[in-house]
């Protein structure tokens, strides 16, 4: 994943693209850089590394201009280098991509016949040479340069292109990875993602596939991809650019990991309709008939979204009765999946716009499935397939390693739980009403947790001087002891493992020695004296117990080194609860480390290439 800025209008644009970018850097790290046009004609400055890096080549050389393009790169053809850094030039065109060009080697190949020379080894400078050929062959303006230079690609993209022959302009197009443009007055805004702008426009767009976007001083126009014209006002974006700041954290990670009480609240409001026992969830709403004629859920979701996934099935089979799979998106679309028009598709993304579970989606509405989907940003691409979604109302959230997204995506299924449960008739009023009364408790539950972060801290000293840590879960804690090692991975880069309690036997239990910790998430659930016994069982190989227990259990607290308690909740529920100390435990062993929390290496917010 990749971070654009574009910016065209009155005002000096080198700072306002370094400003966005900042606030993308999440997206890829490995590289960054921007193209200016003005008086001086094209200029480009580039940097492997970090953004702090391309700032100081600017303070050694200013780039001067009111038409510009920055880029923040996670490479994905190309090592990191400041030769494929983007952006590329060629020609007098300069281009920013995210996404991959599938036939580039035919493409290259091609070029390099008719004379090109290549400065890099990116799949995107292509897209400048094929641009400036296509100036020269004739083409009358950018739009048609690019568009004609698109009917050659074949693969991934959001591009923004700029160029010395048309000084005011900035044309941009969209193909499975996310672009926005912002309107102002006077000057028009690009980027990957709404925060970058944010500041500047809440008046927004969101392209669509296939779509060109021309971007001007006095305006923004949209073209599909055969050039006919598009009307579509501009959405307004509610939420403050503040939203989007660390607001006295030391990281961006740390501050979401606290911020899950008030973004529970958020996604519940409204939707909680405790007379009733109902549930109301705009944007997605069924019918009794559809309810009915559902034989199947089919969840498909990656990484921490799939987790929650997991989570979901649970609470799915649990208060609804229905048959439920929890499919990996990546794997889900290569296979020959029996789908049919009685399977609804539920599709999890934090950002909406992650390539396979939007590639599953498409692969099971064409076998008759339909689809919906739970999904943080507005107007993002898998949205925009499904015929219906639940927004979490999380808010952004920067740092890599997913927090409020995860309990966010928890308590739209249990909503979407008790819905289905109501409408097939498996839930009476009653237990509707007991079971929204808990989730409504949640908040002040989870206020309770976060600030016990500081008895973490013990664990996470004894965990950061680990090679490997093992997590252990039964029931709905399982996908927990999943997510709890995934953090681990991500952040400090210890290897760590989540395994189902029951399984410990068969084969992990070889792992234990006193070297190894032992995270067991014992809360008081279904099978809670069966988890004591797998606690029992690491404690007589000399392993070191930490566990989450239910407050006041003292049994299973005596069974641990150190207990992390948090307070009892039903056990459909209990996930997100249970998830917060390992939350802050993989910060506080990151940070002990001194890794880098926010933007660990090799990853990326969101996974918008295969």
């Amino acid at each position: 994943m990749c971070g654009i800025v574009g910016y065209v209008g009155p005002r000096q644009c080198v700072d306002l693209v370094v400003s966005g970018l900042k606030k993308l850097e999440y997206r890829g790290y490995d590289s960054a850089g921007v193209a200016v046009v003005g008086a001086s004609g094209l200029e480009v400055a580039r940097s492997k590394g970090k953004l702090a890096n391309l700032v100081g080549v600017l303070k050694e050389r200013p780039l001067h201009g009111t038409t510009g393009i920055g880029h923040t790169r996670w490479a994905t053809h190309g090592r990191p280098s400041d030769e494929n850094a983007h952006p590329h030039r060629y020609g007098g065109v300069a281009v920013v991509h995210n996404g991959i060009i599938e036939n580039h080697l035919a493409l290259r190949s091609s070029l390099q016949g008719r004379g090109h020379q290549f400065a890099s080894e990116t799949d995107t400078e292509i897209f400048a040479h094929l641009i400036a050929e296509a100036l020269e062959d004739g083409k009358r303006n950018l739009v048609q340069a690019v568009r004609t230079a698109l009917s050659q690609i074949q693969g991934t993209y959001a591009v923004a292109v700029i160029s010395d022959r048309f000084p005011n302009e900035i044309v941009a197009a969209k193909n499975a990875s996310p672009l926005v443009v912002g309107f102002g007055q006077g000057e028009s805004f690009l980027a990957s993602d709404v925060p970058a702008i944010l500041e500047h426009t809440r008046d927004v767009v969101y392209l669509e596939e296939g779509e060109l976007a021309h971007l001007t001083a006095q305006g923004i126009s949209l073209e599909d991809r055969d050039g006919v014209p598009l009307d579509r006002p501009p959405r307004r974006i509610e939420w403050s650019a503040v939203a989007a700041e660390k607001e006295g954290h030391k990281h961006f990670m740390h501050k979401e990991i606290h911020e899950q009480p008030r973004a529970l609240v958020d996604t519940v409001r409204g939707r909680t309709l405790l007379e009733e026992g109902d549930v109301a969830l705009d944007g997605l709403e069924l019918s009794a008939d559809e309810a009915q004629r559902i034989s199947r859920l089919v969840i498909v979701a990656c990484g921490t979204s799939w987790h929650a996934g997991l989570c979901g099935r649970y609470m799915m089979e649990t208060l609804a009765r229905l048959p439920v799979e929890v499919e990996l998106a990546s794997e889900f679309r290569y296979r020959d999946p029996i789908v049919d028009e009685r399977t609804l598709c539920l599709a999890i993304s934090q950002s909406g716009e992650t390539a396979d579970t939007l590639a599953a989606v498409k692969e099971a509405k064409r076998r008759g499935a339909r689809a919906v989907s739970i999904c943080n940003v507005v107007g993002s691409a898998i949205p925009r397939e499904c015929s219906g979604t639940l927004y979490t109302r999380a808010g952004p959230e920067i740092g890599v390693a997913s927090t409020k997204a995860f309990t966010t995506q928890l308590a739209c299924l249990f909503l979407l739980a008790v819905k289905l449960g109501r409408l097939r008739g498996t839930l009476s009023m009653e237990a509707a009403r007991s079971h929204l009364s808990a989730l409504r408790q949640l908040p002040a539950w989870m206020e309770q947790v976060v600030r016990q972060e500081p008895a973490v801290l013990p664990v996470a000293k004894r965990c950061a001087q680990a090679r490997d840590v093992l997590f252990l879960g039964r029931g709905s804690q399982y996908p927990v002891a999943l997510e709890g090692a995934l953090k681990l991975k991500e952040i400090s880069y210890i290897h760590a493992e989540g395994y189902a309690a029951g399984e410990m036997k068969h084969g992990p239990i070889a792992l234990v020695d006193e070297n190894l910790p032992v995270i067991v998430l014992a809360t008081r659930e279904p099978a809670y004296e069966k988890t004591l016994g797998n606690m029992e069982e690491v404690r007589a190989r000399g392993g070191q117990v930490y566990a989450v227990v239910s407050e006041g259990d003292v049994h299973a607290a005596s069974l641990a080194q150190v207990a992390l308690t948090v307070p009892e909740a039903p056990p459909l529920l209990a996930p997100l609860l249970s998830i917060l100390p390992l939350q802050f435990l993989a910060y506080h062993v990151a940070d002990l480390k001194g890794t880098d929390v926010d933007q660990p290496r090799n990853l990326a917010k969101s996974v918008t290439v295969e």
